[in-house]
């Protein structure tokens, strides 16, 4: 089937959460657009440290996870993130990795945001049509 790449947004979800509130300006909530891996293979969402810093999330506990091949890798779990695709949504608590320079959009908010892989066309679809059947948040 060969790689397929999303853009998305990731917003960090406690600053949208503010500023539905008043508490912060729209303009001050962290957010960012990537060119995501579409990871079939991964379950969460998956961000480097980097990208963790630049969406100013806290850690909530560190974790360890087995990646391809069974190698075990010690990282953490972020606090919650806005995965944001056209126009369908879904909050997600993110692994972090400490080393790698790729975001991987796993099958946990592919299920949430009704999404598949087209492998004729190499991008994502609904599952069900255009419209999200049901959405989280």
């Amino acid at each position: 089937m060969g790689e397929v790449k999303e853009k998305i947004t990731l917003v960090n979800a406690w600053d949208a959460g503010n500023a539905r509130r008043g508490i912060i300006k729209e303009v001050e909530v962290r957010q960012v657009t990537v060119d995501a891996i579409v990871d079939t293979g991964a379950g969460p969402l998956v961000i480097t440290e980097a990208m963790r810093q630049r969406l100013g999330l806290n850690i909530v506990k560190d974790s360890s996870v087995y990646l391809a091949g069974d190698v075990p890798q010690e990282c953490t779990l972020a606090e919650a993130v806005d995965i944001l695709w056209k126009d369908r949504f879904t909050t997600s608590q993110p692994l972090v990795l400490p080393t790698g320079h790729e975001t991987l959009l796993g099958v946990i908010p592919l299920e949430e945001m009704d999404l598949m892989v087209n492998p004729v066309e190499r991008c994502l679809v609904g599952a069900h049509g255009d419209k999200q059947l049901y959405q989280v948040r």
